[in-house]
């Protein structure tokens, strides 16, 4: 996620309540004004204005999730990425390709990890050699293939 929120500039809308509407949000996306406004003790017009402020600060977002398995991606990895020079212009080069949903740079062993998710191990290897490895920058990579999804959850709340 990008945006205020990130930055810490929009921890002032997260109070209780609104804390409370995340958490509604995040046990059904499709949960509807009136039923969160009841559980929150506000009117539906409030909970609406509410969760409108959070989406434009960039506190949160509502989604559809998939299993990838489920829609026709077989094949996930994470990449382990070692970049010469600064690792912020490779993550921002990581981060514009749209076949790459997730970057974040770390600290350790690696300096930047990159979630695949691919049709198939050809379309991956397509994207580890014919993209990934190819921007400037990218000195070493190692896959870790995805051999069993055992847990994946957005529902860490607010805390």
């Amino acid at each position: 996620m990008t945006g205020p929120a990130v930055n810490g500039t929009a921890a002032g809308l997260l109070d209780d309540i609104n804390k409370a509407i995340v958490e509604q949000l995040q046990q059904d996306g499709r949960r509807t004004y009136g039923s969160i406004a009841e559980a929150v003790g506000l009117s539906e017009a409030a909970v609406r204005q509410r969760v409108q402020k959070m989406r434009d600060a960039g506190i949160m977002q509502i989604v559809a999730v998939t299993d990838p398995l489920q829609v026709g991606f077989r094949s996930q990895a994470m990449v382990g990425i070692r970049a010469d020079g600064d690792a912020r212009e490779v993550a921002d080069r990581l981060a514009a390709v749209d076949d790459i949903d997730y970057v974040v740079m770390v600290a350790g062993e690696y300096d930047i990890l990159v979630e695949l998710v691919c049709e198939d191990e050809d379309a991956m290897l397509d994207l580890l050699n014919g993209v990934i490895r190819q921007i400037p920058g990218v000195r070493e990579t190692e896959m870790f293939m995805y051999l069993k999804l055992k847990k994946q959850t957005y529902t860490w709340g607010t805390r």
